[in-house]
């Protein structure tokens, strides 16, 4: 903490004085943890994966649902013995699985937490994350998370430099996909269809963005082993306050947009895995950051 390399961005912040580029300090900080049922359908279940929301994000994508917490700096800070706590009880409430949404600033005392408590931890620990991941964060990780839930936001350099402020993000994130696929092997799931292990790619369509969407999707079809992972296209897009500095993605994905996506993973044979209804971009899937949990 005290010379930050952590994320790809390596600030060298001194984070027990002030926080990184991530916006977070030395001390764990999350804004919710309880049962979430918005998760694709072999996360989220019948009961609810046990999300953990981390403050704080190492990318502050200008069109971030969840701005409260990645750019605004809320939530509370607790201790690595209250995040082991906290993890025991969702898998008391019922939780399909420990879903920890946007860990990357915290991987050391996330891992610290888990091993605390991994003898009785019955429940797969999902990392669910921007794909923005160092090797050295991957490697912290390495047996203690089983299911990979990674974003491929962009592929052009020149659109994660303008919404992400990282033009490195393809660079950085194809090769974390890499890693975490050799590291879980292919999908596996249980008897009620809960992914048990494995890596879902989720990626969200852009207004505009089709051609870079169609151009990520060539690349997972020609660079990624056939049945090895799964894939999420996401019609969710809202814009936000941020996105007025930004009039090209200042409004919805169109239906037209959406589906020339869709046509081309049917045409790449890119099928296994998750589509969404357009209903999907709506405000309301952004759960309340209320500390409920923590």
């Amino acid at each position: 903490m005290g010379n930050c390399q952590l994320c790809p961005r390596r600030c060298g912040a001194d984070r027990e004085r002030h926080p990184g580029f991530c916006k977070a300090g030395s001390r764990v900080r999350i804004a919710r943890a309880a049962l979430h049922r918005w998760e694709e359908p072999c996360i989220s279940g019948t009961r609810g994966s046990g999300a953990v929301f981390f403050s704080g994000c190492t990318l502050q994508c200008c069109f971030c649902q969840n701005y409260a917490i990645s750019t605004g700096g809320f939530g509370k800070e607790i201790s690595t013995e209250r995040l082991s706590e906290i993890f025991l009880e969702l898998q008391a409430q019922g939780a399909h699985n420990l879903n920890l949404v946007t860990a990357d600033p915290y991987v050391p005392q996330v891992a610290e937490a888990l091993n605390r408590v991994r003898d009785r931890l019955k429940v797969p620990v999902v990392y669910n994350c921007g794909g923005y991941e160092s090797p050295e964060i991957l490697a912290m990780l390495d047996g203690l998370v089983d299911v990979y839930l990674p974003d491929l936001k962009f592929m052009s350099r020149e659109l994660a430099e303008r919404y992400a402020n990282a033009p490195d993000y393809f660079a950085v994130a194809s090769e974390a996909v890499r890693e975490m696929i050799r590291r879980t092997g292919a999908p596996v799931f249980d008897a009620e269809g809960m992914m048990q292990r494995g890596v879902l790619i989720r990626h969200m369509v852009m207004p505009g963005c089709r051609e870079d969407s169609c151009q990520l999707l060539h690349w997972m079809a020609e660079e990624l082993p056939k049945g090895q992972f799964l894939i999420s296209l996401m019609s969710q897009f809202t814009p936000t306050s941020a996105c007025i500095a930004f009039p090209e993605i200042n409004r919805r994905v169109t239906t037209y947009e959406y589906r020339q996506v869709l046509e081309t993973a049917r045409e790449l044979g890119l099928e296994d895995g998750y589509r969404q209804h357009r209903t999907s971009a709506r405000e309301e899937y952004t759960p309340p950051f209320d500390l409920e949990g923590v």
